[in-house]
């Protein structure tokens, strides 16, 4: 995808932003304008807060005024560095959830709750491969308002879905809208693919990185992670790692600070005729080399599965641990060849 954009906002953004906008009250609530001048273009932010009227109906279940009230107390402000993000409440012990991109700068990291308490974090640990980190605050148990994973495979396209983070530093910012598609891919800050990404098109902006995605029952269905824009700012395109990837690497980072990841070695592209995941190239030194695939073969099978497509075989390699044997089938030269893989571990 062209043009996509990881959601960090460098600290010095709020200010700008502050320093050119107006503030206007409107009814029960306020809206905040900020416009942002770079070069030729300008970001025009616009934030609205949760007011006590009448709750916007989404699609028969929870509205988003009342997802907001349900998650607000449980999505954080991070500041690291010179960056800024967002993230959210994992679980009671202190541990946080955001992007791994929002933390990779260095420096001290801080955590501001819902009530502007701001406590230091540590990073347990990241994962590129997935953009994912945990961090641990020391806050009281009574500070800690940790949200709920849903299950990320249970989305269908259309479904309502709420976003809650820090655009710009406007913390507590709400945005509500669809899923857009699913089984998008995301290319992770080391190059790997993150796939079954959800695209949606709730308003999501630079600072909004790390923050939650909630479903229509107020749990967390994805990290807020990308955008894809020309503008720089949201045009409606953005894109959430899925709380099924979030479950796996989160456990995996508090309970060794690292997560492991199954590698063959290859780079992969659907093949035109959806026969299988055709190769680009072949890793030196890595189990697909040595095991003799090469650029051209494609794959049909591994580890028993049929492959049509490069993000079912990644599906399939993602499902082992390094170490595990696994066969491949491909076809070179019109003929079929099976070979005997030991799957390495993903180098970071």
């Amino acid at each position: 995808m062209d043009a996509v954009r990881p959601l960090t906002t460098p600290t010095v953004t709020l200010a700008a932003a502050l320093a050119a906008g107006a503030l206007i009250g409107a009814g029960g609530g306020a809206a905040t304008y900020a416009a942002l001048s770079s070069g030729n273009s300008k970001t025009v932010v616009r934030q609205v807060t949760v007011s006590d009227g009448q709750p916007t109906s989404i699609g028969g279940n929870l509205s988003a005024q009342s997802i907001y009230k349900l998650a607000y107390k449980g999505t954080v402000e991070i500041t690291a560095g010179q960056g800024q993000g967002s993230g959210f409440v994992y679980d009671a012990d202190g541990h946080i959830v955001t992007n791994a991109h929002v933390v990779d700068g260095g420096g001290s990291i801080s955590v501001k709750f819902w009530n502007g308490k701001t406590f230091s974090a540590r990073v347990i640990g990241t994962d590129a491969s997935t953009d994912l980190a945990v961090l641990k605050v020391d806050a009281p148990v009574s500070e800690l308002f940790p949200l709920s994973l849903g299950d990320s495979s249970n989305l269908a396209v259309g479904d309502q879905v709420v976003a809650i983070g820090s655009p710009f530093g406007l913390e507590g910012t709400v945005t509500s809208g669809i899923v857009s598609a699913l089984h998008r891919e995301m290319t992770s800050p080391n190059h790997f693919a993150i796939d079954d990404s959800i695209q949606t098109d709730a308003a999501i902006n630079h600072g909004n990185s790390g923050g939650p995605l909630l479903d229509a029952q107020g749990k967390v269905v994805g990290v807020n992670s990308q955008i894809e824009s020309n503008s720089g700012g949201n045009e409606g395109v953005g894109f959430a790692i899925p709380s099924n990837t979030i479950s796996s690497i989160a456990s995996q980072l508090i309970s060794s600070g690292k997560a492991e990841h199954a590698f063959l070695g290859v780079v992969l592209r659907d093949s035109s005729a959806q026969t299988g995941a055709a190769i680009n190239q072949v890793r030196a030194g890595t189990p697909a080399a040595h095991a003799g695939l090469h650029a051209g073969d494609i794959v049909t099978a591994a580890a028993g599965k049929r492959i049509t497509s490069g993000s079912q075989l990644r599906a399939v390699i993602n499902a082992h641990r390094p170490g595990d044997t696994i066969s491949v089938t491909y076809t070179r030269g019109g003929k079929s060849h099976t070979v005997t893989v030991k799957l390495a571990a993903r180098p970071a």
